[in-house]
């Protein structure tokens, strides 16, 4: 194995250390200014409520996402086995995360395979970076694909950490006509996905014109890739890389919020993943609520599936009663009926929308 492909194994390993160990949350995603309207007289049976919904023309049983987290190295290899077997127990979606390891070093893919052979039904989303497919285009994309015999291909954009990873690539041209080109030869539905940042209404135009199926906000409030990229600096024996902890810590702050983001997208089009800070079953109820198809969760799931299957489980059932929980208590017995559901807008977030924009206050009660 070369040094390159050395630094990104051991980088994933580090990712995840840092994850589970460090505070490396950053922001306000928006969520807590959303206020569903009580209904008083709900008129549903709470044993009843169906948490089934559809995602690119898959039936999965929940509008929870486990969102991309690892792989690429041995040490992952277990955690992506736990919690695909947790997607295919609860019958939902699950993505990896950057494959990059392992299409640079075959002999790391079965960190990610594991995932397909632990959950056969279950939808799965491969993922590879935006700079990765503008340098090697399609075929490394079909190889993610292959790898783990993927419904969706994400996409990724993590520009702000590459800015401030000491291994990062720091030149984003050509990266939508790249985008545009896998989605004009690829079979494969194509998520554009951010990691922390958010996604804008003209960067998603751009997106559904370059032809991607669906968008993954990946907004600013929850875990913050700056944050945990000036872990690493500050852990790393090299000056040079001590440099780049101010510069994490400083734009640990940057990025759109969630519920901003949500908001922007769906007024493009659709469909659309809300990820970035959901933390709860109540965040999820006002995601959908704000137009998300899914919600995607990485953090809150990441202790557990280092823990046991058990306490996975739990996580995820815990989650999916608060869900139920909101969807009885706005009269929703369907997911559908939950996107209907009226809410009440409050704080900085409904400060940051202009009175003239579609996606303000899309509901009243």
């Amino acid at each position: 194995m070369g040094d390159k492909q050395r630094f990104t194994s051991s980088r994933k390993l580090d990712h995840l250390r840092i994850c589970a160990e460090e505070p490396v949350e950053s922001g306000d995603t928006g969520f807590s200014d959303i206020r569903f309207v009580h209904n008083a007289l709900p008129e549903c049976d709470m044993g009843k409520v169906s948490l089934a919904t559809r995602f690119l023309d898959h039936a999965v049983s929940s509008p929870l996402f486990i969102s991309a987290m690892t792989g690429g190295h041995p040490g992952t290899k277990d955690v992506n086995a736990r919690l695909a077997r947790a997607a295919e127990r609860f019958g939902i979606g699950m993505g990896v995360g950057s494959q990059r390891a392992a299409l640079e070093n075959p002999k790391l893919a079965d960190t990610f395979a594991v995932v397909r052979d632990e959950a056969p039904h279950a939808f799965l989303a491969a993922n590879i970076g935006a700079v990765q497919l503008r340098d090697h285009g399609t075929a490394w994309a079909e190889k993610a694909v292959e790898m783990i015999e993927a419904d969706a291909l994400a996409v990724h954009l993590n520009f702000l950490q590459e800015a401030i990873q000491p291994e990062g690539d720091h030149n984003a041209t050509g990266c939508l006509a790249a985008i545009e080109t896998l989605c004009k030869e690829f079979k494969t539905p194509v998520i554009i996905k951010e990691t922390g940042c958010g996604i804008s209404a003209a960067t998603a135009r751009q997106c559904w014109g370059a032809g991607a199926s669906a968008i993954d906000t990946g907004g600013w409030g929850g875990t913050s890739w700056a944050a945990v990229e000036a872990v690493r600096a500050a852990e790393s024996a090299r000056n040079e890389d001590k440099a780049l902890q101010s510069l994490g810590k400083d734009f640990a702050g940057w990025g759109i919020p969630t519920v901003v983001s949500l908001a922007e997208v769906v007024a493009t089009g659709g469909p659309v993943i809300a990820s970035g800070g959901v933390r709860s079953g109540l965040d999820i109820a006002r995601g959908l609520a704000f137009g998300a198809a899914l919600c995607g969760m990485a953090l809150p799931l990441l202790k557990p599936a280092m823990e046991s299957d058990e306490a996975l489980a739990r996580t995820i059932g815990a989650i999916h009663r608060e869900l139920a929980v909101a969807m009885f208590l706005t009269g929703s017995a369907r997911i559908a009926d939950l996107r209907k559901a009226p809410v009440y807008l409050t704080g900085r977030t409904r400060q940051m929308f202009d009175k003239d924009n579609p996606a303000q206050v899309r509901r009243s009660p």
